[in-house]
């Protein structure tokens, strides 16, 4: 018996995302318990669990989306988050945010890394929280 697609969504998301991906889903079950749904049946169980792609390409691949709306910050910290889980360094994150001021322009990018600057200093706490002197 194969995994439904619930199922499959929600390990992936808890493999890329981990507890804020889970925050996000459970953010919406008082309002929209289906967007939620559809988020982790479509998004993670259908489209992330795909092959052809890593995670950490898919991650980069989110980044540049995001970085190029230019208004999605909330979004981007999530997926910026996800994209260090599975192995994209700051440099490469820096790098494909410093690529779409190319084509979304400065202000989209700007939004972005400063984004970026709050989650890797949130990274960063967190790191030296969990750290055993």
């Amino acid at each position: 018996m194969t995994a439904s697609r619930y199922e499959t969504g929600l390990a992936r998301l808890t493999e890329i995302d981990g507890a804020a991906g889970e925050k996000v889903i459970a953010a919406l079950a008082d309002i929209a318990p289906d967007l939620g749904r559809y988020v982790i049946e479509y998004g993670f169980g259908d489209v992330y669990s795909r092959p052809g792609l890593d995670l950490k390409s898919r991650e980069l691949a989110t980044v540049a989306a995001l970085t190029a709306l230019g208004h999605a910050q909330p979004q981007l910290a999530v997926h910026l988050h996800a994209a260090l889980n599975v192995g994209c360094t700051r440099e490469e994150l820096i790098e494909v945010i410093i690529q779409m001021s190319l084509y979304a322009g400065f202000p989209a990018a700007l939004n972005a890394m400063f984004t970026a600057k709050a989650v890797f200093q949130e990274h960063d706490q967190n790191r030296s929280q969990t750290t055993v002197p």
